[in-house]
């Protein structure tokens, strides 16, 4: 069982994880927009009047067998009444401050929380290096809401976030996803962390999910520490029964 926690939806989705071997994944919106404008605001700050089509992931994820989950992708700035209003149709809540522009501390953010709260959703955030939403903000705001589970995306966004790592690691309701991370980084997640707080993701379509199995295996985990990370954390976070096989698509 391979269950992928973060993946972004694209009409090669299903098939991709097929060729992949991966039996599960959590989806949310993509393409909000270019990769060019992202590089700009991961590294100048900015901020993106979109809006995700939460809509047509759910609508996929409906369709898949159970092999799809849906992520709310959320923006602060206006999408408290949509998201207060569906989230009990998705299964975890994700926030960008690369794509739409806030900090962690913004009240907005606490808002959503709230109903991510009531519906035991799971939060996934990619820090960025801008003060109010690095991996220290993140810290400080899971340290705020215990009762959440906050996902770290990528282990940050440069691949080698020690700092970060740091940071995130005295907060045990804080949890690294490792999809886009190095390998070191990965293996130093498990090590600080502890591999009850790691979970495997690939962000496709962005990343091959075939370089980010190789990477797990590069860590040469026992078979119970790998099926953890592959599978195990994800479920109990997602709360998932068991999983029956599926046909391929």
């Amino acid at each position: 069982m391979i269950i992928d926690f973060h993946a972004r939806l694209h009409p090669g989705l299903l098939s991709g994880m097929d060729a992949a071997g991966i039996d599960r994944a959590a989806v949310s919106a993509g393409g909000l927009i270019g990769l060019d404008r992202l590089s700009v605001h991961l590294t100048e700050g900015g901020r993106a009047e979109v809006k995700a089509a939460n809509d047509d992931v759910y609508d996929h994820c409906a369709r898949s067998a159970g092999r799809l989950l849906p992520v709310y992708f959320a923006d602060p700035v206006r999408d408290l009444r949509s998201y207060t209003s569906d989230a009990r149709e998705f299964c975890g809540l994700e926030l960008s401050p690369a794509v739409h522009g806030f900090r962690l501390d913004d009240p907005r953010v606490a808002d959503l929380l709230l109903v991510a709260a009531e519906v035991r959703h799971f939060v996934y955030v990619v820090t960025v290096g801008r003060a109010g939403a690095q991996a220290r903000d993140l810290a400080r705001l899971a340290g705020a809401h215990p009762s959440l589970t906050f996902v770290w995306g990528h282990c940050g966004h440069t691949g080698l976030d020690f700092l970060g790592l740091t940071e995130v690691s005295p907060v045990p309701n804080v949890m690294a996803e490792l999809s886009c991370c190095l390998t070191v980084t990965a293996r130093a997640a498990v090590d600080r962390l502890g591999v009850s707080r790691v979970l495997f993701g690939t962000e496709a379509p962005l990343q091959d999910p075939g370089v980010e199995l190789a990477k797990i295996a590069a860590l040469d985990l026992s078979p119970r520490d790998r099926h953890a990370v592959l599978a195990g954390n994800a479920g109990r976070v997602l709360r998932l029964g068991p999983a029956q096989p599926h046909p391929p698509s």
